[in-house]
């Protein structure tokens, strides 16, 4: 888990706090806030440790940096569904490489592209990506599946065209294909 920033037109810094699963590479994105105090970090903590209880996998590691705003009673939220802090070491981000990817890419392939206006601009605008980098962005690690996964498709015979339906998302930023039934 880790937080980046995103700064809108109006020159406010907003900041997103996400939870990414190191096999799948799911992300969950719990909100975003332009001030990130210890209450609202506890807060967010509480409901996503509640989606976690509903896991068939239990969560055994939560790896996070040394942020002030992790206090005890964030920890405590997690350790109370026993699953273990694991801080990096200050100062290297590639420590949680993982998360500093996907924090890469949401960058590159969304918000370097548009203007965000506010925090509830953001949220809409991050619910789209992360729905698509979810369900239809392929993953390398994943053997190019997206982490929710795809249905199962026909293997193609060569001696009939596919036919391919393209669906545009954040006004054509974004696009996803799926073979017609």
């Amino acid at each position: 888990m880790d937080f980046f920033t995103v700064d809108t037109v109006w020159l406010q810094r907003l900041y997103v706090l996400f939870f990414i699963e190191v096999a799948s590479r799911r992300v969950h994105c719990t909100g975003c806030t332009a001030h990130p105090n210890t209450e609202w970090v506890t807060q967010q903590a509480r409901q996503v440790a509640w989606t976690f209880a509903e896991r068939a996998d239990p969560v055994r590691f939560l790896i996070r940096d040394h942020d002030r705003k992790f206090t005890g009673g964030f920890d405590a939220v997690f350790e109370a569904e026993h699953i273990r802090i694991v801080r990096t070491p200050i100062q290297v981000p590639e420590a949680n490489g993982i998360a500093e990817r996907f924090v890469r890419t949401a960058r590159s392939e969304c918000l370097d592209w548009l203007l965000i206006l506010n925090a509830r601009h953001l949220t809409r605008v991050l619910a789209e990506f992360i729905d698509h980098y979810n369900g239809w962005r392929p993953h390398r690690s994943l053997d190019l599946a997206p982490p929710n996964g795809r249905p199962a498709a026909a293997t193609w015979t060569r001696t009939q065209p596919i036919t391919l339906y393209r669906r545009d998302r954040l006004g054509g930023l974004l696009h996803e294909y799926e073979r017609a039934a």
